[in-house]
């Protein structure tokens, strides 16, 4: 029992609390890549062929080889639309880092928790009862937390805090000001409409074939060429394609295997064994960290309006959380009510059967 509880609850709350610190760090070096110069299109093409290459015994070694069904067409086309969703949300995620902030970027990843409920809704993966208190709190705190989003991504507010380049910025430090904030936050709220859609697609992958490592490397693979192809179009500069700077190999190492690799099998297994709504509330907490290390190392400014428009988004998450939590609640009653007749029933039955066998043995 304690060896079930720590795999159900324990594991892919660290898991999930680790992977949110990981990807604010990675969206960190990104951002401070891009000032040195680095193409965010190819920049995704060698994050995920990295990661497909570390990946690539997974499907020849896989222990669970023996009770998986096979790669069939059906699964390998869901593999296949999972990774251009994949590659869309990343080209526009990280477009819209080149054109505002990590902060923002976390600021707005908020949202995948309202658009993870309205999918939910949609695919029929959540019930609504508008009489119910579980879903009024779960409408109203999408709403708040739309709203709260178009508040980070349309006013910016005066300036808060400042921040000096010290010894570890960049000699570049990310202004704000001279970012386009309102392309970045369109386009990183497209991002985080597609993230929703990518963990439902990666859900209903998982059911039919439970092997996270291979799933996850065949995903690499497509979001890789499709990335590639992207690139080619996009870039026609053949420089773009060297990494000149070193910030700029960091970043691409470690986002293809912390990234691409690392996070993407932890969210398939928490997706797995949690479900999506569950791995979608982890994303309010990359919003405290963002705003903490892009004014530690990149001389971010925190503005009013990120500051205003995260504490709305915020407390729209916790009033849908809270509506969630209410509901299962209900659930748990009710199944527990279900069973406790039965279970009162079998122990006085057990006992008459052993009474009886023991009489006939006498």
């Amino acid at each position: 029992m304690v060896g079930g509880h720590c795999y159900k609850d324990a594991l892919p709350f660290t898991a999930m609390v680790t992977m949110e610190c990981t990807n604010v760090g990675l969206n960190t070096l990104f951002k401070a890549a891009t000032l040195k110069g680095m193409s965010y299109h190819v920049f995704v093409v060698y994050a995920y062929a990295i990661a497909a290459i570390v990946l690539l015994p997974a499907p020849f070694v896989s222990r669970r080889s023996r009770v998986l069904p096979p790669l069939n067409f059906s699964i390998m086309s869901k593999i296949g639309f999972l990774g251009l969703i994949g590659s869309s949300s990343q080209i526009m995620g990280y477009t819209g880092i080149n054109f505002s902030s990590p902060t923002l970027a976390s600021a707005i990843s908020n949202l995948v928790p309202a658009f993870t409920f309205i999918l939910a809704i949609l695919f029929r993966m959540e019930k609504i009862a508008l009489r119910s208190t579980s879903s009024l709190a779960k409408i109203l705190g999408t709403i708040v937390s739309v709203s709260g989003a178009f508040v980070v991504t349309l006013f910016k507010g005066p300036p808060i805090v400042i921040a000096q380049p010290s010894s570890l910025s960049l000699s570049q430090p990310l202004s704000s000001e001279n970012s386009n904030w309102v392309i970045g936050g369109l386009l990183l709220t497209a991002e985080y409409i597609l993230v929703p859609l990518w963990y439902i697609v990666q859900a209903q992958i998982m059911k039919e074939y439970p092997n996270e490592l291979t799933v996850i490397f065949f995903y690499n693979l497509c979001v890789s060429i499709i990335a590639a192809v992207v690139a080619i179009i996009a870039e026609k500069d053949s420089n773009a394609w060297r990494l000149e700077s070193n910030i700029a190999l960091v970043s691409v190492v470690c986002s293809g295997l912390f990234g691409s690799f690392l996070n993407n099998a932890v969210h398939a297994w928490a997706l797995r064994v949690k479900g999506p709504l569950y791995v979608a509330t982890f994303k309010p907490l990359s919003i405290a960290i963002a705003v903490a290390m892009g004014v530690m190392f990149l001389g971010d400014t925190l503005h009013l309006g990120s500051l205003f428009g995260a504490t709305i988004i915020s407390i729209g998450f916790y009033t849908v959380i809270w509506g969630k939590a209410k509901e299962e609640i209900g659930e748990d009653y009710v199944v527990e009510s279900l069973e406790s007749p039965s279970t009162t029933q079998k122990a006085p039955l057990l006992q008459s059967y052993k009474t009886e066998r023991e009489g006939e043995k006498m």
